[in-house]
């Protein structure tokens, strides 16, 4: 399922903060819903915790990455490229961010505006770039986002 622009402004108009909504956009294209894993998604925002460290857009494209790549009962193997795969992701966060925010942490990105814990109009743009950039990667990987 490709990025869905109106759901994700939906998911913001609830309340949902960047990490919250990649995990659901990826688990709603599974034909998924998981309270739980959006909630727990909630100590990424902000740069984990809001402490302004690491975006949560890219903590949360890892994590989606490993909804689908990664190791979730015994019986299941990791990816064999799921290592490449967050390798890939982290690249590319890095140099497309910090070229346009100057670094890749939340505090780099927002600024004075992480203390309102509100949305930030930049956060839009980073949520869709993280989401169609984890599709790529998971489509040259031969992964389907619908989980099929």
């Amino acid at each position: 399922m490709p990025f869905d622009l109106m759901r994700m402004m939906e998911l913001r108009r609830h309340g949902f903060r960047c990490s919250q909504i990649i995990l659901a956009l990826g688990l709603e294209a599974q034909g998924k819903e998981n309270p739980d894993v959006v909630r727990t998604m909630t100590g990424l925002s902000g740069g984990i915790g809001f402490s302004g460290n690491v975006c949560g857009c890219l903590t949360a494209g890892v994590c989606l990455l490993g909804l689908y790549a990664g190791k979730g009962a015994p019986e299941e193997k990791e990816h064999e490229n799921f290592s490449a795969m967050v390798d890939e992701l982290l690249a590319w966060f890095k140099t497309e961010v910090t070229e346009t925010y100057g670094g890749i942490n939340c505090i780099d990105i927002i600024g004075e505006d992480l203390a309102t814990r509100t949305p930030n109009p930049k956060c839009a743009q980073l949520i869709a770039d993280t989401y169609q950039k984890v599709e790529e990667i998971l489509s040259e990987n031969d992964i389907d986002i619908t989980g099929e």
